[in-house]
């Protein structure tokens, strides 16, 4: 029989209540006022997004289980709060200047990635597998909206419906593994699956299907090989905001989503998981990198990039230690700025006469606006790791997880691929600075989209030179869940 209900959970809830509120102002407002002052109705977000992340940062430190242990205040849900608000923040302040330059409506586009955003907060501190999944649904669905945002736009319609048919998919096969968890155990609390699972022998066939399932399920969310095939045309069609929401925010709450459940509830398949995701993780760093060589368009580049920086990130899940997977929240950041601030570099160069997603579109840049190219430099250089930026730092830790723990063929085949990598980023950079512009044609300039090409600079450059507090913020939000 479940707990009655406490009024004082609701407090644990104030981030998430906060952005959802904020969420449903903007609507009023965009229905109440006039086409001249909902361009405020970005600013406003960003308002909402700042409280929110005052409230999350009052929760530091704090452990607190509400709703009958259904939502969880911990460190680990901490840090992903604060990492979705983050990349919330920066994308608001890019779509900002490309929603008036595709001349669509804003306040929709604003609340709907707000209602992702509460969601992404409830994924990162569900302790259940029910409102783990209901969190997922809700982001899911909301971002399916996103990516068909530019109704007149094919690319943007067939975006959106492979995204929900795959999508759609992969919630089905989450949704069946957890079914196997529960009809083993008879309870949907992680932590309690996870105790009840231990009396249970290694190789029952459910217990290993469900393992199975779940992974494929959040394969799917996290643009995992296999499961990656629909990524690509989805980062090319989509609204370039919303690609660089999927990017840095979706994928990271699927990989908030994939720790609790492989840390709480099934730490005792540990043995089986671990070769299962090595094996996952060196295909996927590689299928990403090489198919990464061969792209035109810009956005479908950073699309097989994302690919590989998931087998990167999944090293740290096969180390399974405290470092190895700090160093994958550590990762996640760290792809959250280079990533979101090259997807900003992009957004610059669209103006309506150029779209600025193929990489044509970068000749000569250099010359006519410096300033860009070298932020999208700084950008190309953290995502192949080169320091001193925040990419080199996360991967420095990642592969010394893989050679700490044993696995070095692991980070062997992570070090190679990197070296890929910079055959495609460098590729970028030697059309934007040695290659002529054939015209002048006018950027997209504005406060907002600077702000967040400022932002995500030195997050790049200042974690990249002083990591040590943010890997120590890493190292407090896993203890807990390891606990």
């Amino acid at each position: 029989m479940s707990a009655p209900f406490n009024p004082a959970d609701v407090w644990l809830l104030l981030p998430e209540l906060t952005v959802a509120g904020c969420a449903t102002a903007v609507l009023i407002l965009d229905f109440c006022l006039g086409e001249r002052v909902r361009t405020a109705l970005g600013w406003f977000s960003v308002l909402g997004l700042l409280a929110a992340g005052v409230l999350a940062a009052g929760q530091v430190g704090q452990r607190a289980a509400g709703f009958s242990g259904m939502l969880l205040v911990d460190p680990f849900a901490v840090y992903f709060k604060v990492i979705f608000l983050v990349a919330t923040l920066l994308i608001i302040l890019m779509a900002m200047p490309y929603l008036e330059v595709e001349q669509v409506g804003v306040g929709e586009f604003y609340a709907i990635t707000l209602y992702a955003t509460a969601a992404m907060m409830l994924m990162g501190g569900a302790g259940n597998l029910l409102s783990l999944y209901v969190a997922l649904e809700t982001m899911s669905v909301s971002i399916y909206v996103l990516c068909g945002y530019l109704k007149r736009d094919q690319k943007s319609n067939e975006a959106a419906l492979k995204y929900l048919l795959m999508g759609v998919f992969s919630s089905g096969v989450i949704l069946y593994g957890m079914v196997m968890l529960y009809g083993l155990t008879g309870t949907l609390d992680l932590r309690e699956v996870g105790t009840a699972l231990k009396g249970l022998p290694l190789t029952n066939p459910a217990l290993v299907l469900g393992m199975v399932m779940l992974t494929a399920g959040f394969g799917f969310k996290i643009a995992m090989v296999p499961f990656h095939m629909y990524i690509p045309d989805v980062y090319e069609g989509a609204p370039t905001p919303v690609t660089a929401y999927i990017a840095v925010a979706a994928e990271a709450a699927g990989f908030a989503a994939m720790l609790r459940v492989f840390l709480l509830a099934m730490p005792v398949l540990q043995v089986n998981w671990t070769m299962l995701f090595w094996v996952l993780a060196a295909l996927t760093m590689t299928v990403g990198n090489v198919v990464a060589v061969a792209q035109t368009n810009i956005k479908r580049m950073l699309a097989y990039s994302g690919i590989a920086h998931v087998g990167y990130t999944l090293i740290g899940l096969v180390a399974g230690t405290e470092t190895g997977i700090s160093a994958m929240l550590l990762y996640i950041l760290a792809y959250y700025f280079m990533t979101a601030g090259a997807f900003a570099v992009v957004v610059y160069l669209c103006s309506g006469q150029v779209k600025g997603d193929r990489i044509e579109d970068f000749s000569g840049l250099a010359q006519a606006h410096p300033a860009a190219a070298f932020a999208m430099l700084i950008f190309l250089l953290s995502l192949t790791g080169i320091p001193p930026t925040v990419g080199f730092v996360g991967k420095f830790y990642l592969f010394s997880a893989a050679i700490e723990k044993g696995f070095v063929w692991l980070a062997v085949i992570a070090v190679v691929n990197s070296v890929i990598s910079l055959f495609y980023y460098m590729r970028v950079v030697m059309v934007m600075y040695m290659r002529e512009s054939p015209s002048r044609l006018p950027v997209n300039r504005s406060l907002a989209l600077t702000v967040a090409l400022v932002l995500a600079v030195l997050g790049t450059l200042v974690i990249g030179v002083y990591p040590e507090p943010f890997l120590e913020a890493a190292r407090a939000s896993i203890r807990g869940v390891l606990g």
